[in-house]
């Protein structure tokens, strides 16, 4: 037998060599490689990083992977993404300049890495250090007139800067900033901390702990200084048909002032405005009013407030009856029978404008354009002569036309004067 083997081994390779590539030849034509780019770029892993250590540059975030697998490989990879994962490992490495490539690691086989993009990551790595700093105020602005801010509060006063030593170096100051945009109550706002370097700019790629700082500035109005709103009287009514559907009173409340505090606090806490005139107003009204002033008593800032008085017709709907209904559009050979021959219709629109209409602001027509002999259920048409009105409802809406032959001796049917 062993010598069999010696003597024949060559034919015996032959036949191993032969099957193996058929069955080779085999999977490869029921399962065809493909080389495709991953649909979504893979996330960048980052592992090994010391805790003392950190990044002064930005790494990119993601890239663009390139495989060759048969198609099984590829149904797996689109079912589960994270099997394909790129790291950068700086297990062991300084502080300084680094270049690594990017380890591509896929859980399943057979695969080819055919490229990466980018496949080298330039980084640098910087000792991580932190720095207590106390937080400025900034304020902006001032309240209003007649207030005067107490002493501010702030919670924390000083925060943690941490992050690369180079940029936590060009930290020159902390602040929060706040306008007061003339303001009456009190401000309670937790604001971002800025870091800035000694220039004023904003310095980036570190973190601030805690990120938000809480402020209470306490506002008050002054002795004799006081809010009052601002009540708008009116002296008339409109015209008839028309009504009155808002005033509106800007500012709505203004502060007043009096070397006495003692009348100050004695007011009602409403002033009036001189009478706005609305006799017989049939269109919005805008003016300027002044305000009625106990003595003693004077208005800071503007003297007098804009009034807007919106003004309206009131809606209002009518009846005209036994409108007669006007024939258009009938071939001269025909005969035309209509019933009924008269409609209620309903109009709405402002009432003073309902008061004027007469039958002659409104048309009723049945256009009966290339109809021949039949009989026919129509929708009258309506024409409204007025502006602003318009036709609700037409009763009935439906009209019953009968055509017949012309009988020489029935008289044509002419229009409606």
């Amino acid at each position: 037998m062993f010598r069999w083997l010696v003597d024949n081994y060559r034919t015996f390779l032959w036949a191993f060599a032969l099957a193996v590539a058929v069955w080779i030849s085999s999977v490869t034509s029921a399962d065809p490689d493909q080389t495709r780019t991953l649909a979504a770029p893979v996330p960048i892993e980052i592992i090994g990083q010391s805790s003392n250590l950190v990044f002064s540059n930005t790494l990119p975030k993601e890239v663009d992977v390139t495989l060759r697998a048969p198609s099984s490989v590829w149904k797996l990879i689109e079912d589960n993404p994270a099997i394909v994962r790129a790291i950068l490992d700086v297990s062991g490495l300084s502080s300084g300049d680094h270049s690594l490539d990017l380890q591509i690691q896929v859980d399943a086989r057979p695969v080819q890495i055919v490229s990466v993009s980018p496949k080298t990551v330039d980084f640098a790595l910087e000792p991580l250090i932190t720095k207590s700093m106390d937080i400025d105020l900034r304020i902006a602005g001032e309240v209003a007139i007649g207030y005067q801010v107490g002493e501010v509060d702030l919670e924390p006063l000083t925060v943690v800067v941490s992050g690369a030593q180079s940029q936590v170096e060009k930290v020159s100051r902390t602040r929060v900033s706040i306008d007061l945009n003339r303001i009456r109550e009190n401000y309670d706002q937790s604001l971002k901390v800025e870091v800035l370097d000694e220039r004023g700019q904003v310095v980036n790629g570190v973190t601030v702990s805690p990120e938000t700082v809480h402020v209470v500035l306490p506002v008050s109005q002054q002795g004799g200084y006081r809010d009052v709103a601002v009540k708008v009287t009116t002296l008339g009514r409109v015209a008839s048909g028309y009504r009155l559907t808002d005033i509106s009173v800007s500012p709505p409340v203004v502060t007043i002032y009096s070397t006495d505090p003692e009348i100050v606090n004695s007011l009602p806490g409403v002033l009036e405005t001189q009478p706005l005139d609305l006799q017989n107003a049939q269109d919005d009204i805008t003016t300027r009013l002044k305000l009625s002033l106990p003595a003693g008593i004077s208005i800071i800032g503007e003297q007098t407030v804009f009034v807007q008085a919106g003004v309206s017709p009131i809606e209002s709907s009518v009846t005209i009856s036994s409108e007669r209904i006007e024939i258009i559009g009938l071939e001269k050979d025909l005969n035309v029978q209509i019933s009924p021959t008269n409609v209620d219709i309903i109009l709405s629109g402002p009432l003073p404008l309902l008061d004027t209409l007469t039958r002659q602001s409104v048309r009723v027509t049945v256009d009966l354009t290339g109809l021949t002999e039949g009989i026919y259920q129509l929708s009258p048409s309506v024409e409204v002569l007025v502006a602003n009105v318009v036709a609700e409802s037409i009763l009935p809406n439906t009209i019953e036309i009968s055509l017949t032959p012309l009988d020489v001796n029935t008289p044509t049917p002419t229009a409606k004067p």
